[in-house]
């Protein structure tokens, strides 16, 4: 057993045992808790937005061994709950050929929501992520323990069974939490590796960087920061070592850095292609055009040299490209950070800034007093350079995401989360070795704070410490995924079962939700039916109800839906959905979107699209919504389709009036429209909407 910092060692402890047996069955009691307490607290929500079409591309995949569907996510969480999925008897419908991510998804969900049961789905895919993700939380424990001993590592634990954040995310089939607690383990396994250098903390270190690979393209990062921490180990801080040595090191870290893609190679079962026994591009969008859909010239020639290197699966690479594009460059989201707009990047102490809204006040103050007493020198030396390793992995993650889109909120900020458990952790083992009753009570009593706000919290994805205006408030402040992820949308279906389907009456709604999770429930809204629906919205004022997720109600550049009601009195909440009744003014940003997104996946990328139908649904929009650009960049991609010059410059003037500028959007629209006023138009190829991403 590791000794604490400081604590005597000796060859023969005859309590070492009864330690081990203690450390396991504290480690194993805060885990069952954790999970016991997300099951309850989360056991209302529904499937969020992407869990089922994860599921049934993890089915596909055990199925055909076929990595076609949703590549954009590397295959850990996908594989796991698709292996349950099929084990219990997982409807796979025939692959077809698909018009775009969209036309897949539809494909995929169908399979999910009405040819097999939805509920039984996701209650399924709720115990194989509790599985995976406390197995996850074990491994990290005992790398804390190999690292910092056993104080720490049950510390690390409490904190991170106690965070609501984490509670949230551990039944969901989604890849935040896998990679948070997989890059841990690998960053602390190799920080211990990089000290020892021994074979089986090395082969350790491997086989964490290549399951957090797998789990997200994040997992890069983590394996890139390995690399060059291993280096700077080998290399720069290798005191009393020979060249020969450290050439052995360097070979090491190298081989810790191959090892990890090896792993993430087996995940696809060595298979270069996405489909076996063809080396035809089988994706939704081509390699070629989904590589050249990122707008830096930097990326897209590390993604050519990947592929052509074949260093990488194809369906990995592919979802590298969309990761870029989405993530890193940036969705057009208009995104509320701390009471103001920005568009898709909020600013670069966004993140940090979440991940303090997010923390329980006392495990946010026990994280700051493990800072200070860090910085202050009162913590163990044999702490210092394995977290200098830690520090170094997260200021490096927190630098790409600065850098990147800020929609996804907290979620993305995850694998920063065991750097604040960390600190947090340092704290309670300091007041455990002072034996000081009162630095002692004062851990207890912020652990106990901690603990009444965040524990009974139903609905943890909702949850806001208090001084980020609680779960009540805190979408005025924030209207990012950390908000709401489509997770009432069971409880929207019970009302309009119980209050409203018995009038007869149809709900206006504006919640983000997949519309085949609400059409299995049997909801019916204004705008399921267009034909029926298409006089609705003619008058100035609308009457009837309208139900809101909270992350519409702020303000936006664009799609405004909630500015009809924002002020009024809601006639009914429950957590982050709103329900009006009455009279309101004409949600005239509703109708554009619900246009705009009909043309664009029902008219456009489609098998078979109807162009002139979706340039009337387009027009309309932008005649409703102006500020939408995204609308209008559409708009002029199809008359540059039907080679209307005219048209397209109309469209494309438009979209460049209203675009953010400071995003490289704007630029290609300046370009698109010199080209499309000079040019031969089957020579211009069209924009990438940056609203499809």
């Amino acid at each position: 057993m590791k000794e604490e910092p400081g604590e005597p060692r000796s060859n023969s402890d005859p309590g070492g045992a009864r330690r081990h047996l203690a450390f396991f069955a504290i480690i194993v009691c805060l885990i069952a808790a954790a999970i016991i307490r997300s099951s309850i607290t989360t056991s209302l929500d529904s499937f969020t937005f992407d869990e089922a079409y994860h599921v049934g591309a993890g089915a596909a995949y055990v199925q055909t061994e076929d990595f076609r569907l949703n590549p954009e996510q590397p295959p850990l969480t996908k594989l796991w709950t698709g292996a349950c999925a099929t084990l219990l008897g997982y409807h796979l419908s025939p692959y077809r050929t698909f018009a775009d991510k969209s036309d897949e998804r539809d494909f995929v969900e169908n399979d999910a929501y009405f040819n097999n049961d939805p509920f039984v789905l996701q209650s399924r895919a709720r115990a194989a992520m509790f599985a995976l993700n406390g197995l996850l939380l074990f491994c990290f424990a005992l790398a804390t323990r190999k690292v910092f001993g056993d104080v720490v590592a049950i510390a690390v634990t409490l904190f991170l069974a106690i965070d609501p954040t984490v509670a949230a995310h551990m039944p969901v089939v989604m890849t935040d939490l896998p990679v948070a607690l997989a890059s841990g383990i690998a960053i602390l396994l190799a920080a211990s590796a990089f000290q020892s250098w021994k074979p089986i903390d090395l082969l350790l270190a491997a086989v964490a960087v290549g399951i957090a690979l797998s789990a997200k393209h994040s997992g890069i990062i983590t394996l890139v920061a390995v690399g060059v921490i291993g280096l700077l180990m080998a290399l720069v801080f290798a005191r009393k070592t020979n060249a020969i040595t450290r050439l052995k090191h360097t070979g090491a870290v190298a081989a810790v850095v191959l090892g990890g893609m090896i792993v993430l190679w087996s995940f696809y079962g060595f298979h270069f292609h996405e489909s076996p026994g063809t080396s035809d591009d089988t994706f939704n969008r081509p390699m070629a055009d989904k590589i050249s859909d990122v707008k830096s010239p930097f990326y897209r020639t590390g993604l050519d040299v990947m592929l052509a290197a074949h260093l990488f699966p194809r369906a990995y690479i592919w979802g590298l490209a969309d990761t870029i594009r989405a993530g890193v460059e940036g969705r057009a989201i208009p995104v509320l950070a701390f009471g103001e707009q920005y568009y898709a990047k909020a600013p670069f102490y966004f993140f940090p800034g979440i991940i303090a809204a997010k923390l329980p006040i006392g495990l946010l103050v026990l994280s700051i007093v493990g800072g200070l007493l860090l910085i202050a020198g009162r913590l163990p030396r044999e702490y210092l350079a394995p977290f200098l390793v830690v520090s170094a992995f997260s200021g490096i993650f927190l630098f790409f995401l600065i850098r990147g889109s800020s929609y996804a909120g907290v979620r993305h900020a995850l694998p920063l989360f065991p750097f604040a458990a960390l600190l947090a952790a340092f704290a309670i083992a300091a007041a455990v070795r002072s034996r000081n009753y009162v630095s002692g009570g004062a851990v207890a009593i912020l652990i106990l704070v901690a603990i009444a706000s965040a524990v009974p919290q139903m609905r943890p994805w909702e949850y806001f410490n208090e001084l980020a205006g609680g779960a009540e408030n805190g979408y005025l402040y924030f209207n990012d995924e950390g908000v709401d992820l489509s997770q009432r949308i069971g409880e929207v279906a019970e009302y309009y079962h119980r209050e409203l389907e018995p009038k007869g009456e149809i709900p206006f709604l504006a919640y983000f939700s997949n519309s085949a999770d609400r059409k299995s429930r049997g909801m019916d809204w204004v705008g399921r039916d267009d034909q029926r629906d298409a006089n609705k919205y003619d008058g100035e004022t609308i009457s009837g109800t309208f139900i809101i997720g909270a992350n519409e109600l702020g303000p936006k550049m664009w799609s405004d839906v909630g500015k009809p009601l924002r002020g009024l009195q809601p006639a009914a909440r429950f957590g982050n959905i709103f329900i009006f009744q009455g009279t309101f003014d004409r949600p005239t940003a509703l109708l554009a979107r619900r246009l705009y997104h009909a043309a664009v996946y029902d008219n456009i990328y489609v098998p078979e699209p109807n162009i002139p139908e979706a340039i009337g649904k387009l027009s309309r929009a932008i005649e409703l919504d102006p500020g939408a650009f995204c609308a209008a960049l559409e708009l002029g991609n199809q008359y540059l389709r039907l080679r209307d010059r005219e048209g397209a410059l109309r469209a494309y003037r438009t979209s460049f009036e209203h675009a953010p500028q400071s995003d490289s959007i704007y630029d290609l629209l300046a370009d698109q429209i010199r080209r499309v006023e000079s040019e031969p138009l089957e020579n211009i190829a069209a924009l990438r909407n940056p609203g499809i991403e």
